[in-house]
């Protein structure tokens, strides 16, 4: 039986604690190889407003493809930027395992790959959390990086200042103007649709880091070129030096995928200012959506 799931049935199922170490293992299957994974292909419907994703992989413990509508020109209309479907297969039979609302999916294993690439390169002794960007996003990163490291105090801005002062007043944050709220932080999230950069490297204290999650395109930006010429660190190479206007523009040299990190391969300096730029790839995707499933099954089963 080929199982149907809703957004609520992910939800009920999907936790960080599960979520965080498999992203850890998804991409270092992906750096070691073991991945077969082309770069997404993105769909240009409108410029800077509507595009459509298709991103395939097979994987040792799962195959299948997401296709995710990404269109900026919802934010504020109370439709998510962000939409997905998600098909899961089995890789040794190609037998249909589920359809699955990706929306949350997509959301949660974003974060998660942050709050694992945190573990291992912000210093143990971080306390002050950045947001930068009080979303959607922003949200998910307050509650996974909890999971890694315990924030003394978060510390939110956003381009519109009541949606700051709205997201603090819910999660017992700081709104803050942008600067102030950059320097002296240990751990910051960038998390926006902004073409142009904003986060600049001379407010970053040595021994930050910086997870730069947002503005999904070849000419949009986040960072500028001092931020990025920090150790940087991605998903994936090939997809960086694709998507991504902050490390295509930048030129900035490519220390080490994600995968590499977690595998051990790839160490930085542990004084080393490092910024992880995220453009998310399908394994993340197939990996929780085998996460949904096996977890669903299991309650099925024990019923």
């Amino acid at each position: 039986m080929i199982l149907n799931l809703s957004d609520a049935d992910v939800a009920r199922v999907l936790g960080y604690e599960q979520l965080i170490p498999a992203m850890e293992q998804a991409l270092a299957a992906f750096s070691a190889g073991r991945v077969i994974q082309p770069v997404r292909n993105m769909l240009t419907i409108e410029e800077g407003k509507r595009y459509l994703g298709i991103m395939p992989a097979v994987t040792e413990a799962g195959m299948g493809a997401k296709l995710v509508s990404f269109f900026p020109k919802n934010a504020g209309s109370g439709l998510p930027t962000h939409m997905a479907m998600i098909m899961l297969s089995r890789p040794d039979t190609g037998q249909p395992l589920a359809f699955m609302d990706g929306r949350l999916i997509t959301e949660m294993r974003t974060a998660a790959v942050s709050a694992a690439v945190t573990r291992h390169l912000a210093s143990p002794d971080s306390r002050i959390l950045a947001l930068l960007g009080s979303g959607v996003q922003a949200h998910a990163h307050l509650q996974a990086l909890r999971h890694v490291r315990r924030f003394d105090e978060v510390r939110v801005w956003s381009r519109t200042p009541e949606h700051a002062e709205r997201f603090a007043a819910l999660h017992g944050a700081r709104a803050m103007d942008l600067e102030a709220a950059v320097r002296g932080a240990d751990v910051i999230v960038t998390a926006t649709n902004s073409l142009q950069p904003f986060l600049k490297g001379a407010w970053l204290k040595e021994g930050a880091h910086v997870n730069a999650i947002g503005s999904p395109r070849p000419t949009w930006r986040e960072l500028d070129d001092q931020a990025m010429h920090n150790t940087l660190v991605v998903d994936s190479r090939e997809a960086a030096l694709k998507e991504s206007g902050d490390v295509i523009l930048s030129n900035a040299p490519i220390f080490a995928e994600a995968g590499e990190i977690f595998a051990g391969t790839k160490k930085p300096p542990r004084t080393a200012t490092t910024v992880f730029k995220s453009v998310g790839i399908a394994v993340e995707d197939i990996a929780a959506a085998r996460l949904v499933y096996e977890a669903v099954t299991a309650s099925q089963t024990v019923v």
